[in-house]
């Protein structure tokens, strides 16, 4: 059996591990702090953020108890409703954070029926392209790092489209956001394998997102979404050979049982969390450098209150970044050198069962956060405090939930 690596790290080796999760950071998303719902409604919750600035409230709250989560994505059109407000800049300082990626949205409007840069209706594709570039003038307004572009494009049946058609039109789409960009942003590519075109969806897994943005131009990479994959289907792998092709552009961060079910990261399957992580880790044990990657969190949270499942959510993905860290290298390489499977099994699997609560502790006390940053908040009020308030508002706004199902 492996030894831990705990009782086998020498000091030198944990305070490199500290310094390392003290550099990390995850971005939430402001769309993870209101209420949603499936398609068949949306379900309330009394301390839900109605607008941008209680998301901001939220996203400083989990920041204040985390350390690790300083940036805030933004949804143009659900968060800057009647256009961009700089002032929002100001106001994420005040709450202790900062607005992170932008994300364009070309699905939600009726005119994108039929798809947006693949559209076969050339006035609606520069309809969505000139939402792109606007997203991109709000991401330069603020400093953003990132556009971060996820299309719903695709086709219900065969023959309603021009396979190669479409992938030509949303490449001369991307290139247009693309040249628009200043040098200090990363274009992120997402990908889904289906839904809502239950044919084929035109970004459909991680090869045609990365040719597409290769031909976007230098500054464009692959974004996985951990929930956007089909069962089975070795994630990892897709991961490392990002990495060793230089187009990971980063991570929106989820789990699933059966498809894209957004439930929190690491309540199905921690393990591949934990494997994915693992290939970050290993490339960074050997280049001797952190990999200059988003991660950021894409969940939206039905069932749990939003809040508590964010930080829940932040300290697993942070967990799992640390076990990874853990990793024998010099064991795992020679097992792998003499092909001795079981050995090198357990060395990953000795990482995956090791303790890292002293590492996530000594993290911590530097990050100037509580040790347990979850039962802190439970314990703290903010939640009770902010349902009464915004309970409050609904009421005297007139706002309530209403059912998505027609």
């Amino acid at each position: 059996m492996a030894r831990s690596p705990i009782a086998a790290m020498s000091s030198a080796r944990a305070a490199r591990i500290v310094a390392r999760l003290k550099r990390f950071t995850v971005e939430v998303p402001s769309w993870g702090f209101a209420d949603t719902g499936t398609r068949f409604g949306k379900f309330a919750q009394d301390a839900a953020a109605i607008d941008l600035p209680d998301k901001l409230a939220d996203a400083g709250c989990v920041h204040r108890f985390t350390g690790i989560t300083p940036t805030v994505a933004v949804h143009v059109l659900w968060d800057f409703p009647d256009g961009f407000d700089p002032a929002v800049v100001k106001l994420a300082r005040r709450h202790g954070v900062r607005i992170g990626s932008v994300a364009p949205n070309v699905f939600q409007d009726q005119c994108y029926k039929h798809g947006s840069i693949t559209n076969r209706d050339a006035s609606i594709r520069r309809r969505a392209v000139r939402h792109m570039l606007d997203s991109v003038a709000i991401g330069k307004a603020i400093g953003s790092r990132y556009l971060s572009l996820w299309f719903a494009d695709g086709v219900n049946y065969p023959g309603q489209g021009d396979v190669r058609q479409r992938k030509n039109w949303a490449a001369a789409a991307l290139k247009k956001a693309h040249a628009a960009m200043p040098r200090s942003m990363t274009m992120l590519v997402e990908y889904k394998p289906f839904e809502p075109g239950s044919y084929f969806t035109d970004l459909f897994d991680w090869g045609s997102a990365q040719i597409l943005a290769k031909a976007a131009g230098a500054r464009a990479k692959v974004l996985v979404d951990t929930g956007h994959h089909l069962p089975g289907c070795n994630v990892e792998q897709i991961v490392a050979w990002l990495i060793d092709e230089k187009m990971l552009g980063g991570f929106h961060f989820n789990d699933r049982k059966f498809a894209d079910d957004d439930l929190t990261i690491g309540s199905i399957d921690p393990y591949q969390a934990f494997r994915i992580f693992n290939e970050i880790a290993a490339f960074e044990h050997e280049s001797g450098r952190d990999l200059d990657i988003a991660y950021m969190i894409d969940q939206s949270h039905n069932i749990k209150p939003k809040v508590q499942a964010m930080v829940q959510t932040v300290c697993r993905v942070q967990e799992l970044f640390a076990k990874a860290l853990c990793v024998d290298r010099r064991a795992l390489a020679a097992a792998q050198d003499s092909e001795d499977t079981v050995g090198a099994e357990e060395i990953l699997r000795a990482a995956y069962t090791t303790d890292v609560t002293r590492l996530l502790r000594a993290v911590r006390r530097k990050l100037k956060v509580p040790a347990d940053p979850l039962a802190a908040y439970r314990a703290s009020g903010y939640e009770a405090a902010a349902a009464k308030d915004r309970a409050a508002r609904r009421k005297a706004l007139g706002i309530s939930a209403q059912s998505t199902y027609a």
